[in-house]
Order: C-alpha cells, then sequence, then structure tokens
C-alpha cells in the first residue's frame, strides 16, 4: 500500500507539471498571436478571435480543413471562419512579412543562415481552384490534377522555417483574364510568372525587407535555368544550386570569340564560338577515380553522423551568348550507403572556400524539405478546401505562423527535449 501510495502522489505531482507545462505553452501561444493582432483590425470591426480559432485548429485538428477545425476548437463557427479566410480583407503579404522578421531574430547573426527556395503541390478535384491544372506532381511523381507553389525557408542548420509562399499560375491560367478574376485574382497579378522568376521575386524581396541570409540553395528545377542562376550573381547573390546530370561545363575557359572569316564570300561569322569543347557533368564524374572522392561528415543524424564522398572542381559555365564564362564550383555528392545516389551542384561562392564548407552548403536543402513536410502533417498546408487568391493566400501565412510558433516552442525546450516533433 506504501509503495501504491508513493507511486499515486509521484503521479499526481507529474500530472501538475504537465498542467503547469501546458497553461504556459498556452500562455505564449496567446502572446504569440497577440503580436499579430493589428493584421487582422479593419475599419468595421476585428477578425483577430477568428485567426486564434483558425491557429488552433491547424495545430490541434486531425484533419485541418474548417469542418474539422471547428469540432475542436470551442466557440468556433464555420460561417464565421469561412468569411475570415475567404473574404476578410487582411493583407497576408504583411503577416508573411512579420513571420520573417521573427524568424530572422530568432535565428541570431549566424554565418549558417541560408534562404532556400523549393515548390511543393497540392492534389486537387475540379476546374475552379486558382491555378489548378493537371501538371507535373512532385508529391506524387506523376501528373496530376494539382496547385503548385514556391515557397521561401528561412534556414539555419536544423532551424527552418516557411517565411513566404507564392502560388504559381499556369500560361493557359495567366491567358485567361476572366477565369483569373472569378478566382478573385487580382489584376495586377494575372501575368504568367515561372516558378524560378517567382523564386527571384522572393529572394529579392526578403533581401530588400532586411531578411539576413548568407547564401541561397535551390534544387535542379531551378539550377538548370542559366538565367536564373546569372540573375541571382547580377544581384550579389551567392547560390548553391542543384543541376541535372546532364548539365554541361568547361574544364578549362572557353575563352569565347567570334571566328574569323574563311572567305571574302558570304556572310561574316558574328556568334560567338567556344574555344574549348564542354563535358556533361555525369560523364565526368564516372572518369574520376576513387581517390578523387574526399569523405565529409555534413551533420549528426539520430542514427550517428552522416557521411558523403564529394568531388570538387573549379568548373567554367557559358550559355553561348555572353562575352565571358563564369568561373564557379561544382560539388558532386553520393552517400557512402547509397553510391548509386548522385547529386550535383554548382555554387559562385568565393574561390577560396572550402570543399567542407561547400558539402555542408549543400547539405542544408535537406531541411527545407523537413520544413514542408511538418507544414504538411502538422499544420494542414495542404488540408484546405477553399478555391480563391485571397483564401489560399490567407491560409498559407496563417500556416507560416503556426510554423513558426512550433519552431520557437521547439528551440526554447532544445535543452530538454531535442528530438521534440512540431505536434
Amino acid at each position: 500500500g506504501g509503495l501504491l501510495g508513493g507511486k499515486k502522489k509521484k503521479d499526481q505531482q507529474a500530472d501538475r507539471e504537465e498542467d503547469k507545462s501546458i497553461q504556459k505553452l498556452g500562455k505564449s501561444f496567446v502572446e504569440f498571436i497577440r503580436g499579430y493582432h493589428h493584421h487582422f483590425e479593419h475599419p468595421t470591426g476585428t477578425s483577430a478571435p477568428q485567426a486564434q480559432n483558425y491557429l488552433c485548429g491547424l495545430m490541434q485538428a486531425s484533419e485541418k480543413n474548417i469542418e474539422r477545425m471547428i469540432e475542436v476548437v470551442p466557440e468556433s463557427e464555420y460561417e464565421s471562419q469561412q468569411h475570415f479566410i475567404s473574404n476578410s480583407p487582411w493583407d497576408h503579404r504583411a503577416v508573411l512579412d512579420q513571420v520573417a522578421h521573427e524568424a530572422n531574430a530568432l535565428m541570431g547573426n549566424d554565418l549558417d543562415r541560408a534562404l532556400i527556395i523549393d515548390e511543393s503541390s497540392h492534389v486537387k478535384k475540379g476546374k475552379q481552384s486558382v491555378g489548378v491544372k493537371r501538371q507535373w506532381c512532385g508529391r506524387l511523381g506523376k501528373i496530376e490534377n494539382c496547385q503548385v507553389a514556391v515557397y521561401t525557408a528561412l534556414n539555419c542548420r536544423e532551424q527552418n522555417t516557411l517565411i513566404d509562399s507564392r502560388l504559381y499560375l499556369p500560361e493557359d491560367w495567366a491567358e485567361d483574364e476572366a477565369r483569373c478574376l472569378k478566382a478573385g485574382v487580382p489584376k495586377e497579378e494575372i501575368v504568367y510568372k515561372s516558378k524560378c522568376e517567382l523564386a527571384l521575386d522572393s529572394i529579392r524581396h526578403q533581401r530588400s525587407q532586411g531578411i539576413d541570409f548568407r547564401w541561397v540553395g535551390v534544387d535542379g528545377g531551378y539550377g538548370k535555368d542559366p538565367a536564373f542562376l546569372r540573375s541571382l550573381e547580377a544581384d550579389g547573390e551567392i547560390f548553391m544550386a542543384d543541376v541535372h546530370s546532364d548539365q554541361r561545363f568547361y574544364l578549362t575557359n572557353p575563352n569565347p570569340v567570334v571566328p574569323p572569316s574563311r572567305s571574302l564570300k558570304g556572310r561574316a561569322p558574328e556568334k560567338l564560338r567556344a574555344q574549348s569543347n564542354p563535358i556533361q557533368v555525369d560523364h565526368w564524374g564516372q572518369q574520376q577515380p576513387q581517390s578523387a572522392w574526399k569523405t565529409i561528415i555534413v551533420r549528426d543524424t539520430t542514427k550517428g553522423p552522416l557521411e558523403i564522398e564529394v568531388l570538387h572542381s573549379r568548373v567554367w559555365l557559358w550559355n553561348g551568348e555572353e562575352e565571358k564564362a563564369h568561373h564557379w564550383h561544382l560539388i558532386v555528392r553520393r552517400e557512402k550507403n547509397k553510391p548509386e545516389e548522385i547529386k550535383y551542384s554548382l555554387s559562385n561562392a568565393s574561390k577560396y572556400i572550402k570543399v567542407k564548407r561547400l558539402a555542408f552548403m549543400q547539405a542544408q536543402r535537406f531541411w527545407v524539405e523537413q520544413a514542408l513536410k511538418n507544414g504538411k502533417s502538422e499544420a494542414g498546408m495542404s488540408d484546405y478546401q477553399v478555391r480563391g487568391w485571397l483564401a489560399w493566400n490567407h491560409h498559407m501565412a496563417l500556416v507560416a505562423m503556426a510554423m513558426l510558433f512550433m519552431l520557437r516552442t521547439r528551440t526554447i525546450h532544445q535543452q530538454d527535449y531535442p528530438l521534440l516533433s512540431c505536434a
């Protein structure tokens, strides 16, 4: 009896401590939302209570659409929440900008801060949802009816949260003004922009509002676009860009020149021509001996240190039109336990940078994939059941808020709970 009584007291003490932790977290959550109240004020009243209820639903409901959220959030109503997300006039861009600034402050002045760009797709039925069409769906790995958006994450090693989202409007949408207006797309937004253009807009926006990042990371969907990489370099940005296995480069400076005319007849040559031959990146990698691969530890994981093997070379890139070629870094990576999976990347970082640093920079794209995974599994990123432009942007801004709060909570409890999940 004494032993059972002692155990009961310990259990009760643990329950009280847990209750205190929950109350403290709840207070922190309310204070967090209060810092955003001014965004939800308008001349006829406030929609701050609806914002709080929506955020609660995003983090508490098992399925994070309005019907399921109101079941777990007391005092929330379907019509009120639907109006808030679809019609209320608050500015999603201002909310996202505050999220970006708070994430910026949370990560401090760290040399490992990066802006990582990635796209994600959301499977949807029908033809009414803004931007929806049959297009490549990365989530399913096939062509599917979906919406696609470009997301921007602020990253500092394992700290990572989304700070921007931009919906991709396919060309057939952008060319159909009536369809766009019906979906609520503002007239100034009815213009086709490629995913690379959306990414560049976001990067420039973050830089213009003072968000601190040391480089930009992108996958092969963006790295394959020469104009995108050259625009980043022209803006003074350092990038680490994955490229596809058929990427071509030069091992020696191609020194492009217009060749002399071989005959007095006909037109004189006008186009620049390279003075050396390009090679495909996967062919070059296959030619390298085992001794050329360098083993590097890029980070610790729950299963121990993650070891990779890398090749590095300084290479030249030329698009066939520029007067001079670009002298960049090539990094080739393979994991020791999966040597058949090879990743290729280009970077315009300083020529003095160490290979270990380049390998670290390349590895940071892992975290944005985790952020998108958390956004979908823990913050309802894809669970919305809305069709309009305003509702989509409102939802994504609130998802970014929820993810920032989760990041703050994990950061605060890092010492006691280093593996604390978003949930």
